[in-house]
């Protein structure tokens, strides 16, 4: 497949006003983990609004603008040259600050967000990726567009005790929401445990491993428990220090999860966060058929765990909904 490099045939001065009359917004740093993944912080140019750990915004850039190189081709048809390529991005934060001590979301005067660079679509049938080619290509200093609304209802809620033990279950940048949590339950300082787990393909994808081990030093109730699924140790039987695939599931499941995390993971005093890929989630809608390999959300059912919206105290699941 060939490469796109340049901007629809959009003048560079109509881009100059097209940027002009859309963009609301300024990258103040980029964060490279890897070629495909980074950490963007955006100040807003009004300011950044009030909101909870765990909401998510837009973010946007014009048709018009570059894709980087080495990324899906994408044709648009001339009506959509002057467009805005949008996507929803829930919102982390740096967890901590220039001062080695926790930073949560009201402490710094940007937005964080921790991005996957999406270089194809990954089914013929599928549009190209149209924001993260073009987000790549920036860094700090350029501007870009953020929704006017922080939105979502997956966050801490208010009915978490002190004592509470505090179980978050991601996949990928999927953890961006529970680092926002996490930052804002040690800052308010909870008591209880707090266990911020997370799967990933490469153990290379862990971009806040070092914020994350800073905090484990500084508050003993934190854990930070990553593991990954294509590691040579993942699915080299011959290595050796071989554990297999680590999927969520059968780590909660095997009982290896509560030993990991030094906690019962019960439903008597334990909330329960899962965002990332909806697999992992499990949610069936009604009528649905449910899969041969149950989510999060049955087998935390089976254990006494509830996800009715009237849930509250210990014993509830919250989950990101994608769909």
């Amino acid at each position: 497949m060939s490469e796109q490099i340049d901007s629809v045939p959009v003048s560079a001065e109509e881009a100059v006003r097209l940027s002009e009359q859309h963009y609301n917004a300024t990258i103040v740093e980029r964060i490279d983990h890897n070629d495909d993944l980074s950490r963007f912080r955006i100040r807003p140019d009004k300011g950044v609004p009030p909101f909870k750990p765990g909401q998510y915004v837009t973010l946007g850039l014009g048709n018009w603008e570059p894709r980087l190189e080495g990324t899906q081709v994408e044709v648009l048809p001339e009506k959509k040259w002057r467009r805005i390529a949008q996507r929803a991005y829930s919102i982390s934060c740096p967890m901590i600050g220039t001062d080695g001590k926790v930073a949560p979301i009201d402490s710094v005067d940007y937005m964080e967000f921790y991005v996957t660079l999406v270089r194809r679509s990954d089914s013929p049938d599928k549009d190209p990726p149209s924001l993260t080619p073009r987000l790549f290509k920036i860094g700090a200093g350029d501007r870009l567009m953020i929704g006017k609304k922080i939105t979502g209802h997956y966050t801490l809620g208010d009915s978490i005790g002190p004592d509470d033990t505090v179980l978050m279950l991601g996949t990928g940048t999927g953890e961006a929401p529970h680092n926002a949590m996490v930052a804002t339950l040690l800052a308010g300082g909870h008591r209880g445990r707090i266990a911020n787990v997370t799967t990933v393909r490469h153990k290379a994808d862990l971009a806040y491993h070092k914020e994350h081990a800073i905090l484990m030093e500084q508050y003993p109730q934190y854990r930070y428990v990553p593991y990954s699924t294509r590691d040579p140790e993942n699915t080299d039987a011959a290595h050796p220090n071989y554990v297999g695939k680590r999927y969520l599931q059968e780590l909660f499941t095997s009982g290896d999860l509560a030993t990991a995390v030094e906690d019962p993971l019960s439903p008597t005093n334990s909330h329960v966060f899962l965002c990332g890929n909806p697999s992992m989630i499990g949610f069936v809608p009604p009528g649905g058929d449910p899969p041969a390999n149950p989510g999060m959300l049955p087998l935390l059912r089976e254990a006494g765990f509830s996800d009715d919206s009237d849930c509250s105290g210990p014993g509830c699941i919250r989950f990101e909904k994608y769909w």
